[in-house]
């Protein structure tokens, strides 16, 4: 059953669940396969499967392979990432792609090493040729630029991707496709115990990845007090959430959890408010395909204006109790 030009990815998983970077990565997987003539199968650790290699043949898997048990219901190092070799040995995938996420950015260049194979980090666009080779796109020189790198050498090639970079199939249940449940032949114990499970943005907050209407500050707030006026407007909407440039998160006016660009996440929310935000490449590579952007700097020339659909020139600091202010009476 091996198909040395398949391309794989690997499930990730929270409280049971799959996340949607492995739904949306499967999206695209399935958009490569097609242009390459052949398969976009899901690799799914887990304790147990409940329904979720179902779902990922839904959302358009051809092949799940499963390796299933308890000492996988948490993310451990050492025992996905033998697991996760020995299954490539197994059946010798052309690509492997990873979720850049905490647990993505773990486990891909472990495996990557201990397979003697390259891995393209934090990509934001893929394309193939027919041949198979993978054209992986991610930032570059502080996000100035962007490169394309191929792995023409060596198998399997592997990259991780961001999330919120493509758009996943809509599921489909009465899709078809294989489960291949797989036992490791040589399973390790990891000399590690998890303890507890925190989540890295505090306060409970909701996560930015996951708000459709996110509202970001930048050095343009001035200080911490100023920049807590932002949580004001984010919380007038439903799944609102607040955010912070890399300049922001610097100063500890925000959490690393909540920062918006190359070195933090990539977002797509419905509505991005940036007050104070000046829209250096760095930023604006996690918020671009935002939906509807409205940027508040005193600088006319700000880069930000490029991306926004409404732009105000003003004090940011001014102009936000304004607005926060206008939108609670609108909805008395």
């Amino acid at each position: 059953m091996a198909n040395d030009k398949a391309i794989w990815v690997v499930a990730q998983l929270e409280d049971g669940k799959l996340l949607n970077v492995t739904l949306e990565l499967l999206g695209k997987a399935k958009e490569l396969a097609a242009k390459a003539g052949t398969t976009a199968d899901v690799v799914l650790l887990a304790a147990t499967d409940d329904g979720l290699s179902a779902k990922c043949i839904a959302c358009g898997a051809d092949t799940v392979y499963t390796v299933l048990g308890p000492e996988l219901a948490e993310y451990d190092t050492e025992i996905y990432t033998n697991a996760l070799c020995e299954l490539i040995g197994e059946y010798h995938p052309g690509t492997v792609m990873f979720g850049a996420t905490i647990d993505g950015r773990d486990l891909a260049p472990r495996v990557a090493a201990r397979l003697g194979t390259g891995l393209c980090a934090d990509c934001t666009a893929l394309d193939i040729e027919e041949t198979g080779l993978v054209k992986w796109t991610r930032p570059a020189m502080g996000g100035n630029l962007y490169g394309t790198i191929v792995c023409a050498e060596h198998r399997p090639q592997m990259g991780s991707i961001r999330p919120k970079v493509f758009e996943p199939l809509a599921e489909d249940p009465s899709r078809k496709g294989d489960i291949v449940a797989y036992t490791v032949k040589n399973p390790v114990t990891s000399p590690m115990t998890v303890l507890k499970k925190e989540p890295l943005s505090t306060g409970g907050k909701r996560k930015i990845e996951d708000a459709d209407v996110v509202v970001c500050g930048g050095r343009g707030m001035g200080d911490a007090e100023q920049f807590r006026a932002l949580e004001d407007l984010a919380d007038l909407f439903e799944k609102g959430a607040v955010a912070g440039t890399r300049a922001a998160v610097d100063e500890k006016w925000v959490d690393h959890a909540s920062q918006v660009g190359q070195s933090g996440k990539t977002i797509k929310p419905d509505v991005y408010f940036a007050f104070g935000v000046s829209g250096a490449m760095q930023h604006t590579s996690g918020m671009k395909d935002s939906g509807l952007v409205i940027a508040v700097n005193k600088d006319e020339n700000a880069p930000i204006f490029e991306f926004s659909h409404i732009g105000v020139v003003g004090d940011a600091r001014k102009i936000l109790p304004l607005l926060t202010a206008k939108l609670k009476e609108l909805k008395k």
